[in-house]
C-alpha cells in the first residue's frame, strides 16, 4: 500500500509539472519577456572563491564561455542562477531591484572581499515567477525583497563571464530538506523560460569534499572515488539520462565521499532539468581543484 501511495504521489507531481510546461506559453511571465532563440543552459563548477580574481585556467574558461554566449544570435535578457550557497527552508527567489554582492566566506584576501558585481535585479519577473513555479511541497515560491542578493556561487562565475554586469540576475534558493528529485522537477519548470531570453545557470560542483582537499594538486590529480563519481555523472549527461542524476545517492559510499553534504550537487539538477535530454552537452573546465573538487562544467544548447 505504501508503495502504491508513493507511486500515485509521484505521478501526480509529474502531471503537475507537465501541465505547467504545456501551458507556459500563455503564462504572464513569458508574455513579459521577449521571444528569443532558445537560450542555452549552464552548469558551472565554481570551486574556490579565489577563482573569481586569480588568472587561472578555470577563470579563463568562464571568460571564454561568456564571450561565446554574447557572440551568439541573441544575448540573454535575464539570468536565473541557482547557487550551492543559498539554502533556505522552502524555496525563495530574489526580488530586489539592486541585489547586494554577498561575500559569504572568511579568511580570504581583502581583494576578494572588495569585489562587487552590481548586476540589476528584476522584481517584476521575480513576482511573476513566484506565482507560476509549482513547488512540490505545496508551498509558494517566496519572494526575498531585501535579505539575500548574489552570493559568491553566483557572482564568482558571472563576473568573469559577463563583466559589464548589465544583464539582470535573479537567484533561486534551494530547500536542502527536500529530496533531490524535487530539485530536478523544479528545474524542469525553468525550461520554457529559455525561449524568452532567460539563461539558466547552476553553480556548484559535481564533486565537492572540502575535508579531502590537497593544496597544490594539479588538475588531473584526484582520488579514485572522486574520479569514479565524476565519470558516472559525465556518462549520464552524455547519454541524455538527465532524469537519473537525482539518484546519485544510490552510488553509496562513493557518493558520500564525493558529497559529505550534497548542497554543491543540487544546482546540477536544476540545470539538467532545464535542459532537454536530446540536447548535445559540451563539457568545459574539466579537471579537479585541490584534488577533491570537480570543476567539470556543462553547456547544453
Amino acid at each position: 500500500m505504501h508503495r502504491r501511495s508513493a507511486l500515485a504521489t509521484l505521478a501526480a507531481f509529474s502531471a503537475l509539472f507537465r501541465s505547467s510546461l504545456a501551458g507556459a506559453s500563455t503564462q504572464p511571465l513569458l508574455q513579459s519577456l521577449k521571444p528569443s532563440p532558445r537560450m542555452p543552459v549552464l552548469f558551472v563548477g565554481h570551486g574556490s572563491p579565489m577563482n573569481a580574481i586569480e588568472d587561472n585556467a578555470w577563470r579563463r574558461g568562464w571568460q571564454a564561455m561568456g564571450k561565446e554566449l554574447l557572440a551568439r544570435q541573441a544575448a540573454p535578457q535575464l539570468i536565473v542562477c541557482i547557487s550551492a550557497h543559498w539554502l533556505t527552508q522552502g524555496w525563495q527567489v530574489t526580488a530586489m531591484a539592486q541585489p547586494q554582492t554577498i561575500h559569504d566566506f572568511g579568511g580570504f584576501p581583502q581583494a576578494l572581499q572588495d569585489v562587487q558585481y552590481p548586476a540589476p535585479g528584476a522584481p517584476a519577473v521575480a513576482r511573476a515567477l513566484a506565482q507560476e513555479i509549482k513547488v512540490p511541497s505545496g508551498d509558494k515560491l517566496a519572494l526575498d525583497p531585501d535579505h539575500w542578493g548574489l552570493d559568491h556561487g553566483a557572482w564568482s562565475v558571472l563576473k568573469p563571464m559577463f563583466p559589464k554586469a548589465d544583464i539582470p540576475v535573479l537567484q533561486l534558493s534551494m530547500d536542502y530538506s527536500r529530496p533531490p528529485a524535487e530539485h530536478f522537477a523544479l528545474g524542469r519548470q525553468l525550461h520554457a523560460l529559455r525561449s524568452r531570453g532567460v539563461l539558466v545557470v547552476g553553480s556548484g560542483n559535481i564533486v565537492h569534499n572540502l575535508r579531502a582537499t590537497r593544496n597544490g594538486s594539479g588538475p588531473n590529480e584526484t582520488y579514485d572515488w572522486a574520479r569514479e563519481f565524476d565519470t558516472v555523472v559525465q556518462d549520464q549527461i552524455k547519454k541524455g539520462q538527465l532524469d537519473q542524476l537525482h539518484k546519485f545517492q544510490s552510488l553509496g559510499a562513493v557518493a558520500q565521499q564525493a558529497h559529505p553534504s550534497h548542497d554543491h550537487y543540487l544546482p546540477l539538477l536544476f540545470a539538467a532539468g532545464a535542459a532537454r535530454p536530446d540536447e548535445m552537452p559540451r563539457f568545459f573546465n574539466t579537471g579537479f581543484q585541490e584534488a577533491s573538487i570537480s570543476m567539470r562544467s556543462v553547456l547544453w544548447g
